[in-house]
């Protein structure tokens, strides 16, 4: 099994379900350069040492294998087998595999009839006796400036030696389009399964690309917190694996980093929302798609989420003093909707078409 990613330069949760935001502090190439050869020399001294090939670098063979094995498990997944994903995993995944069950079963109306289309390849080996409790992957060529079109920078933690290859196909069924990777460690002249990934590719009929379009003309008008969170779509669209990184990650860190708003919850910590006489405590906020509509979903603390009629009542407090306190979301969202979260693990939602929002 893929051990936790780690991004080590900066590494911080946002609030929205398991997507990592990955930091870069700006750093000039020669830094860079410096960073890498002090990297080589301490890997050196304990014998480990990590290589990576991209497609590119890779012969015709190699390439189709490991494509036709990702084409395999796409199969698989898409017929909801996961006795035989298990059948042909690693022996630590298949160990515990509810995780990879668990996304199967939630993207199977996805993976229904999905064509597939090869988007990239990776070949990565981690050399050594020993396990790399940090293992950095610096794949293609690098400019001046960094990474380029074809580069991309795989970070995995706790990584046993072997061989290793990333498969990412973009599945594409007449519900959703989809990024399935999956992560295969090479044994004997096969390879097993060690990771599986399903992101989506586009929420709402739109992909990254029309998210950050949309986050630039919102920065422009000077409306920082749509901007914000329109950025922090584009950036889960794009980001294929939460632990690889690619020029457009860095690209659009760089672009939006400075638009982040103080006011919102961030790294763990609530945020103050005042309605009424109360104050609520707001956990998460963050874009999602809801049918057709990109809606902005609020998260907050709440005493007890099983009492519904007063969660009810809370959640429409919620709404309005959040479109109240950020008027400009009335020109990004359809809706809005509120989650009460109680202690318990309790959850209470309400959605509130923004044309209902008094």
């Amino acid at each position: 099994m893929i051990p936790g990613s780690h991004r080590r330069r900066s590494v911080r949760r946002t609030g929205q379900g398991g997507h990592r935001e990955l930091h870069r502090p700006r750093h000039g190439f020669a830094a860079a350069q410096l960073w890498l050869g002090l990297a080589a020399f301490l890997l050196s001294l304990n014998g480990n040492a990590q290589t990576c090939l991209t497609s590119s670098d890779l012969d015709d063979a190699t390439q189709t294998a490991i494509t036709a094995q990702g084409e395999l498990y796409l199969g698989l997944a898409a017929k909801a087998d996961a006795a035989a994903l298990r059948q042909n995993a690693t022996p630590s995944l298949a160990a515990d595999f509810s995780g990879i069950e668990a996304t199967i079963k939630d993207h199977q109306a996805d993976l229904a009839d999905a064509q597939s289309t090869s988007k990239s390849v990776f070949l990565l080996e981690a050399e050594g006796q020993t396990t790399l409790p940090h293992a950095e992957f610096y794949c293609g060529v690098f400019g001046k400036n960094g990474q380029t079109a074809t580069s991309a920078v795989f970070y995995l933690d706790d990584l046993a030696p072997g061989k290793y290859a990333v498969a990412i196909l973009e599945a594409t069924s007449a519900k959703a389009r989809v990024n399935f990777s999956t992560v295969l460690r090479q044994e004997g002249t096969g390879w097993k399964l060690a990771g599986l990934y399903i992101r989506p590719a586009q929420i709402a009929g739109h992909d990254g690309a029309w998210f950050t379009a949309r986050a630039r003309e919102f920065k422009t008008k000077g409306q920082l917190h749509n901007a914000w969170w329109f950025y922090l779509q584009a950036r889960n669209l794009i980001s294929v694996l939460p632990f690889m990184v690619t020029q457009a990650n860095d690209k659009l860190y760089d672009e939006f980093q400075s638009v982040q708003p103080a006011d919102v919850p961030a790294a763990g910590k609530t945020a103050d929302l005042a309605a009424g006489a109360l104050t609520y405590k707001i956990t998460a906020l963050f874009p999602e798609a809801v049918g057709d509509d990109v809606d902005l979903i609020v998260k907050y603390q709440s005493p007890d989420a099983t009492n519904t009629q007063r969660a009810y009542q809370s959640n429409l407090a919620v709404i309005k003093a959040l479109v109240a306190k950020y008027p400009e979301v009335r020109d990004a969202f359809a809706g809005i909707v509120a989650r009460a979260q109680d202690s318990s693990g309790h959850d209470y939602g309400t959605l509130l078409a923004m044309k209902d929002i008094k």
